[in-house]
């Protein structure tokens, strides 16, 4: 994936794994889930049961009691609303997502929602991956302050299953100084993808489960 046109200085990125975002831009889009076979809602792995395996990155993890997986015409709908967002909060023209892969997400409620996705990343230099997730991360936050949403930000470090993946968590503010939903971003560069996951949540309950099945996840 490429930003082909980039309007707005000094934003540079081939923004690989930007796709990460746009489903953290429509967290308050009220969006439904489906009961119908779940193969049919995700473009690369399996569901069986309860539990979702991606086969192009090594992954297993359990979709938690109570939390069905999102229809992927939803998804897609999620997706093209939060590109354009970030698109014209960004000044960027046109943006490919062709090689954009949903992986595998469930929600509980509009503010309780999982999503996975990967997109092949050829690195063209050492230290391109983390070069990138700083401009994304610039990107993110610009959407936000851009359409007037007050945003608290961190950086840090996560190991889920002996692998470290780069964490940015967001706090995301009403008009009044309420806090109204958090934001959990990973990525990982893993087997040639960006391969990313975020966890939206507000009640404690539901991050709870998240924080759950996300940390027990498997990799091959």
């Amino acid at each position: 994936m490429s930003i082909t046109n980039v309007l707005v200085e000094p934003i540079k990125t081939r923004g690989t794994s930007m796709k990460k975002y746009i489903f953290t831009i429509l967290a308050f889009t009220i969006i439904t889930s489906c009961k119908p076979d779940p193969n049919k809602q995700v473009d690369e792995g399996t569901v069986t049961g309860n539990m979702y395996h991606s086969e192009e990155i090594g992954w297993t993890i359990e979709i938690p009691e109570g939390w069905r997986v999102t229809n992927r015409a939803v998804t897609q709908d999620m997706q093209d609303r939060g590109l354009e967002a970030i698109m014209e909060a960004n000044g960027v023209e046109e943006y490919d997502v062709s090689g954009l892969k949903q992986l595998i997400s469930f929600r509980k409620s509009r503010s309780h929602i999982f999503t996975a996705t990967s997109e092949k990343f050829e690195l063209e230099y050492e230290g391109e991956y983390e070069d990138n997730q700083k401009y994304l991360k610039e990107i993110l936050y610009n959407t936000y302050v851009n359409n007037g949403i007050r945003v608290d930000t961190t950086s840090s470090k996560e190991v889920i299953d002996d692998l470290q993946f780069n964490l940015f968590h967001i706090t995301v503010y009403d008009a009044q100084g309420n806090i109204i939903l958090y934001q959990d971003l990973y990525s990982r560069y893993m087997n040639g993808l960006d391969f990313g996951v975020t966890l939206n949540y507000i009640n404690e309950k539901e991050k709870n489960e998240l924080k759950k099945v996300w940390r027990n996840s498997k990799f091959d």
